[in-house]
């Protein structure tokens, strides 16, 4: 029998009008979340789950990806066995301009551009 790629698997996230600001701040309040959307704000940046180094078990891990992709903070699409991460900045962008700039320039310690 031949073998087919199946198409990724976008798993459930708010769509762009359910995205609340007190989510995504909630969200990336946590210092590990933070860290999570600190990599994957890297340009080009999609990455696996086990990519991240984290200082927690793996079920507390795949808790802090929840957090973030149900707030609207990052997107997760499962390929095969792995879950691929990638952060909503245009959604995020066209709502709350400017918020995830100044966090993400807060969380490496600089100041946000003018």
């Amino acid at each position: 029998m031949p073998e087919t790629e199946t198409a990724p698997e976008a798993l459930p996230e708010p769509g762009l009008d359910e995205i609340r600001l007190e989510a995504v701040l909630h969200a990336l309040a946590d210092p590990v979340r933070l860290r999570i959307v600190t990599e994957l704000a890297r340009p080009g940046s999609e990455l696996n789950c086990l990519a991240f180094e984290l200082p927690v078990t793996k079920s507390t891990s795949t808790h802090h990806f929840r957090v973030l992709r149900e707030a609207g903070v990052i997107r997760q699409v499962r390929r095969g066995t792995s879950k691929m991460n990638t952060l909503r900045r245009d959604d995020l962008a066209q709502l709350y301009p400017g918020l995830l700039e100044s966090v993400l320039a807060a969380a490496l310690g600089r100041r946000p551009q003018d």
